[in-house]
């Protein structure tokens, strides 16, 4: 799915944080947001979920302008979101969760289960138990797997990594990955962990207080003096 952001402006009420943001994904394209905290990256996401709707500009899946569609409508569409702080319903089993996010994919959409029970498989063995008792990593692969139990065609990812412990950071971005490659799914993906986007995204835009300053190949933003002018590394 492509997506095409033209000169988007989005905030909170009177408080305007994104502003005159452009930028675009190819179909089945990876693209990593970088930036310090409070910078607009978190904004962003919530302004492609429709979460916030813009006040100026345009967003659009495949030509089609989403711009003042709510959730609902844009998941419709092919576009599932995972929340920071990954927003699972804790006094739900693993399996239902996975069935929350089968529903939310709306009538007609097929039943992923085993795909994404392949994709983690840590999750199988724990079908039956309450979301809420999972470790961080493991809570986070049903936050995804419950995404892609939506069917998505375009993925939003906010701060996958939070809280997790390094080694499953890896695992995660590894299946992240394959995701992409066996599926063709357009990932936009938030993340502070530089290891992790520089694996998995092909190109980055960098945020500095709610502007895109920065954009380039992911080879180009590690040679480049961005890193140390945009994200204090």
């Amino acid at each position: 799915m492509k997506l095409e952001v033209e000169n988007i402006t989005a905030g909170y009420g009177n408080i305007t944080v994104l502003r005159d943001v452009s930028f675009k994904v190819n179909d089945g394209g990876v693209v990593g947001v970088l930036g310090r905290n409070g910078m607009g990256k978190s904004t962003l996401i919530k302004c492609l979920a429709g979460l916030i709707l813009p006040t100026e500009g345009t967003i659009k899946l495949n030509g089609e302008d989403i711009s003042k569609l709510l959730p609902h409508a844009r998941a419709n569409r092919g576009v599932t979101t995972v929340v920071q702080g990954r927003g699972i319903f804790p006094d739900l089993t693993v399996m239902e969760n996975l069935e929350m996010g089968r529903i939310a994919g709306g009538r007609g959409k097929r039943n992923r289960l085993e795909e994404v029970l392949g994709y983690f498989p840590h999750l199988r063995e724990r079908l039956t138990q309450l979301a809420g008792t999972l470790s961080g990593g493991e809570q986070q692969m049903l936050a995804i797997g419950r995404g892609l139990m939506t069917d998505p065609k375009l993925i939003l990812l906010d701060e996958p990594s939070d809280g997790i412990m390094p080694t499953l950071v890896e695992q995660i971005a590894a299946t992240l990955g394959e995701i992409n490659r066996r599926e063709g799914t357009t990932i936009v993906i938030v993340e502070q962990n530089l290891p992790m986007i520089f694996s998995l995204a092909e190109y980055c835009i960098v945020f500095e207080k709610g502007k895109l300053v920065a954009e380039g190949t992911c080879e180009k933003i590690q040679k480049s003096e961005i890193l140390q002018e945009y994200l204090a590394i």
